[in-house]
């Protein structure tokens, strides 16, 4: 069996082609960017959450990998992108001659993803979930015309900056935002991503931490 890399994926034009077709797709839907940089991003992140925390190398490796990949799916369809994702994934994972042990992980990761369908059932699930969900940034919206955003547009849109930290001596994961407020309130941002904060809170206790959600400075979660 073959150990397969996150840099020998970022390297393939077939890989590449599917996640620039699902970010196209999105964009036709009037949904935010989910391009190769929203899949870097979420790999990169990731892989750092498990390596600060002490996890082996390989599975670091493994949640960077997931992470790449998670998005696929939507090239296929917007619903149960998670799921179609992940069989792409697997037949990918699969033809490079990836450990079926080592798939099994990821498949399974990018299949839970989804805040509808998924949760975090170990660590690399649990990094990605993390990683994808707190990757909440103004140059994500591709409307144009603030007069035109929906409430989503309008909440990522609010968001100046945004940082993950970890702390291992607290055994606190951070998802700090600063939000311009004349265009969305904490309580509106509380509001539309619950049920993705709530999905980072169970991923950062399987982990062994808990999940704060701070805004301005002040803790939402």
């Amino acid at each position: 069996m073959k150990e397969v890399t996150y840099k020998e994926l970022r390297e393939s034009e077939e890989i590449k082609a599917y996640i620039e077709q699902g970010n196209a797709v999105l964009g036709a839907l009037g949904f935010t960017e989910h391009s190769e940089k929203h899949a870097v991003k979420t790999a990169e992140t990731a892989g750092k959450i498990l390596k600060e925390l002490g996890y082996p190398k390989r599975t670091a490796e493994l949640a960077r990998i997931a992470g790449y990949l998670h998005d696929m799916g939507n090239c296929v369809n917007r619903n149960d992108h998670a799921h179609s994702g992940a069989l792409m994934a697997f037949r990918i994972l699969r033809e490079m001659g990836m450990d079926p042990k080592e798939i099994a992980v990821v498949v399974s990761a990018i299949g839970e993803h989804d805040e509808h369908t998924g949760t975090a059932v170990d660590a690399v699930s649990a990094a990605l979930i993390l990683a994808d969900k707190t990757d909440v940034r103004r140059n994500r919206v591709r409307n144009r015309i603030k007069a035109n955003f929906d409430k989503h547009d309008r909440v990522n849109y609010a968001a100046k900056s945004s940082k993950l930290t970890i702390q291992t001596d607290k055994k606190v994961i951070t998802l700090n935002i600063e939000l311009d407020e004349s265009m969305c309130s904490m309580m509106d941002y509380f509001e539309i991503f619950l049920q993705r904060m709530l999905m980072c809170r169970r991923a950062a206790e399987l982990l062994g931490m808990r999940f704060k959600l701070t805004a301005n400075g002040s803790k939402i979660v």
